[in-house]
């Protein structure tokens, strides 16, 4: 079972797509700090920054351009 699950990230976004979006910056940022950091026991980007929207702990606003 995949957590968190696609149904309790899609509550706190407005779409699958800004869902991705998210979730890929998210990942960006978490992927930049953890370079100089050498540790076999963190979990990956992509696990953390999908846990992190599901907790609240990020959000995003709609601009004209896109997100922001």
């Amino acid at each position: 079972m995949i957590y968190p699950s696609v149904d309790q990230l899609l509550q706190n976004v407005d779409s699958r797509y800004s869902l991705v979006i998210m979730a890929a910056k998210r990942a960006r940022q978490l992927r930049e700090r953890l370079l100089d950091k050498e540790d076999p026991g963190f979990i990956k980007e992509v696990t953390a920054a999908l846990e992190d929207i599901a907790v609240g702990k990020i959000g995003f606003e709609r601009i004209k351009d896109g997100i922001k």
